[in-house]
């Protein structure tokens, strides 16, 4: 798995769709709590392959790093402004009785027992990462609450999360750890899936 990222890493620098790419793993890093994305790839999955991708050189890392940290900003936001203005409704929805009402009583929970500090230690477990900030808003914890957390742990953690990828680049078998082999290919699949689009709609111009 480890050479077949290696080889995946570097075509895709080869392919010159680094802009292309950075957007898609932005805007990754913004939906995991935003759309509840993070249910299916948990954002730390884009920010390790934005920070490798960094350090081959397929885009800065001066600009990958503030992005990713704005977009893991704004997609909580975002995750907290959805939970304070539909509320339980998104229990009710197919996605929440997906979830369950054991692990949502838990993040709840969970939420009660840390306020505004929840926000931040969710940053650490995926499912918590999704779901905290639409339960924040659910519980209408005060948003002058909300934000200074918010803002510590995309800084700490979306930020910590890029470096770790840039400066494990060259040892892609530690970074594939951290990304967990379903994440890694999961990425791996979406990424390639829209390069391929993008070469078929060139193709046929």
């Amino acid at each position: 798995m480890t050479q077949r990222l290696e080889q995946f890493v570097q075509w895709l620098v080869d392919q010159n769709l680094s802009g292309w790419v950075l957007v898609i793993l932005i805007v990754l890093v913004f939906a995991e709590a935003a759309l509840f994305v993070g249910f299916v790839l948990p954002g730390e999955t884009a920010l390790l392959l934005g920070g490798v991708l960094s350090a081959k050189g397929a885009f800065p890392l001066a600009l990958f790093l503030p992005l990713a940290v704005l977009a893991a900003a704004l997609g909580d936001s975002t995750g907290y402004a959805v939970g304070h203005h539909f509320g339980d409704h998104i229990k009710d929805s197919r996605l929440g009785r997906r979830v369950g009402e054991q692990r949502w009583a838990t993040a709840e929970a969970f939420v009660h027992d840390h306020g505004g500090k929840s926000v931040f230690l969710a940053r650490g477990q995926a499912f918590l990462r999704a779901v905290v900030p639409a339960l924040a808003g659910i519980v209408h914890m005060p948003y002058r609450v909300f934000l200074p957390w918010n803002l510590a742990g995309a800084i700490l953690w979306g930020g910590g999360v890029v470096v770790l990828g840039y400066v494990f680049a060259n040892s892609l078998a530690r970074v594939e750890h951290v990304l967990g082999w379903v994440g890694g290919v999961l990425a791996l699949l979406m990424v390639t899936g829209f390069v391929l689009w993008r070469h078929r709609r060139h193709a046929t111009r």
